[in-house]
């Protein structure tokens, strides 16, 4: 006979594990507590968030960014995660010698047929310093393959600094009228068009006058108001301006995420899911992490009633489930 107090335990237990798998899962920050990840991209196709980032592989001693490929992640309610393992490496640009650093990625239908772009910054092999790379793919999840064979951007294309890596964090946005523009830069912002292949430039480079920008532009719009966000000082806070149009005038707004503790880089994306905004940075907070050891991370995104944005603390938790109807995985 099993006595009336263990049966009354195991009642209880049992309906605390059941109610426990009732309950919503919820997003857990850093997101991909297996490796370090960082600098995130972000495409939203068909109900589905697709999540781009390069991969850390420093050693824990390690004094400089090992960053080999990129790796992409989709989610249906950006908790339950699926890893589609790396869709492209930085020696797949031939005419690179490596470093798989920041990207972006963009939807856009050409000659008939939906395609994705992979803007991305890689170290070229024969012209000194960093360059944008742009590949294609006719899946979100890649692979993807070098649209041009050679750089879209290379460093002596722009002349304001010295600086090897001041043509870096490409950032690539679609206006509402189907022109899309490139932003990018380290110290100094930048930003071209694109011509409709989205493989070439469409006129000069640009410089946008930012004071204290540092890198990791990023350009989305709100309703009627366009957002360019970005890393200033060093170590980096996020801010942002606003402004009429893709190209601006800019009105500054102030800071909306605060710097990081064990890495002095943060890097952001911005963008809307089923209804709702969310920003994805990187801090270091696995265990093991540090400037060359980051993790990527999701937060939800608010709006004032002026279209300003509220201050955004990072969180353990995340954001809580925001699930696509029939998207499955």
């Amino acid at each position: 006979m099993i006595p009336t107090a263990f049966k009354s335990c195991v009642g209880a237990a049992l309906v605390a594990a059941l109610a426990l798998a009732a309950a919503p899962a919820q997003a857990a920050n850093p997101l991909f507590p297996q490796r370090y990840t960082a600098d995130p991209a972000v495409l939203v196709d068909n109900g589905r968030v697709y999540l781009y980032v390069g991969q850390d592989e420093a050693p824990p001693d390690g004094k400089d960014f090992v960053m080999n490929e990129w790796r992409v992640y989709s989610s249906c309610d950006l908790v339950r995660w699926t890893d589609h393992g790396s869709p492209m490496k930085a020696l797949d640009f031939r005419w690179a010698k490596g470093r798989a650093w920041a990207s972006d990625i963009s939807r856009r239908v050409v000659g008939g047929k939906p395609t994705y772009f992979f803007y991305t910054t890689v170290e070229h092999a024969t012209v000194p310093g960093f360059a944008v790379g742009v590949a294609t793919s006719d899946s979100p999840t890649g692979p993807f393959k070098d649209a041009r064979g050679s750089a879209l951007i290379t460093n002596d294309m722009t002349t304001q600094t010295d600086i090897a890596w001041d043509d870096i964090d490409p950032a690539v946005f679609v206006d509402d009228d189907g022109q899309a523009y490139l932003y990018f830069g380290n110290t100094v912002l930048k930003f071209a068009k694109l011509k409709p292949t989205m493989t070439e430039l469409d006129g000069p480079i640009t410089v946008v006058p930012v004071k204290d920008f540092t890198e990791a532009s990023y350009l989305h719009k709100h309703k009627d108001t366009y957002y360019l966000s970005y890393s200033q000082h060093f170590p980096e806070e996020t801010a942002y301006l606003t402004g009429p149009s893709a190209t601006g005038p800019w009105t500054s707004r102030g800071v909306i995420m605060a710097k990081n503790e064990k890495t002095p880089t943060i890097h952001q994306a911005i963008f809307e899911f089923n209804g709702r905004s969310y920003i994805a940075y990187h801090n270091a907070k696995l265990p093991g992490g540090g400037e060359f050891r980051r993790s990527v991370a999701i937060e939800e995104l608010h709006y004032n009633a002026d279209g300003t944005i509220r201050f955004i603390p990072q969180t353990e938790a995340g954001p809580a489930p925001n699930p696509s109807p029939g998207c499955k995985g």
